[in-house]
């Protein structure tokens, strides 16, 4: 039966540059059931997500040249979930969902209704990544992070490029110190960069 969760099949280009789907197996992706450690009606509302994020679309540029298939991945910072993914008004939008099984005031935002379910969607992914034993980093810790490498960049002799709206969170964004850090992008190799997707670029 398929729902809102159903993870895609991949979509690879052959040595022919004709892209082939190839459904996913049961089981081969690792997927975290999402849970609140205060609400036990959280996990009735059936969340999960998956536990690693992987980039297999961009194009790795190193050296003058450019190599279209170099997949890599990281792992999550919590608000990447919680707080886009999950909540995204053109995404899966599940804050009037969590607010109303917390039955906060809806009539009017300044009752900071979205505000309350956003903060619970957020306690629920870091509570369910960390009760599974998968790698996630909240957001504080990030910004953390994130100055600790600019301050090394800097006694280095090295500028960093950076995207604002990339680096500092979509929740409490003023709670955390890159959010009064100055930043710049500018061009560096190597990269990633985006490409035409494979159906796109077949012949």
């Amino acid at each position: 039966m398929r729902g809102r969760f159903d993870l895609l099949p991949w979509i690879i280009a052959g040595l022919d540059g004709r892209p082939q789907l190839f459904p996913l197996e049961e089981g081969l992706v690792r997927e975290v059931v999402l849970s609140h450690p205060e609400f036990p009606w959280f996990e009735q509302l059936g969340l999960r997500w998956y536990a690693v994020p992987v980039i297999a679309d961009m194009c790795f540029h190193a050296a003058a040249t450019d190599y279209p298939a170099a997949p890599f991945n990281g792992w999550y910072m919590g608000t990447e979930i919680g707080a886009r993914n999950l909540a995204d008004a053109d995404r899966y939008n599940l804050l009037p969902v969590v607010a109303e099984r917390m039955g906060l005031d809806r009539r009017s935002a300044r009752t900071l209704w979205q505000d309350r379910a956003l903060l619970t969607l957020n306690e629920a992914v870091l509570h369910s990544y960390a009760a599974a034993g998968v790698k996630l980093v909240d957001h504080h810790a990030a910004s953390a992070e994130f100055m600790k490498f600019c301050e090394r960049e800097q006694t280095a002799g090295r500028d960093v490029s950076a995207r604002w709206d990339w680096i500092v969170p979509p929740m409490s964004p003023a709670t955390t110190p890159v959010f009064h850090l100055p930043m710049q992008e500018f061009a560096t190799t190597p990269d990633f960069h985006y490409q035409p997707p494979a159906w796109a670029r077949a012949g």
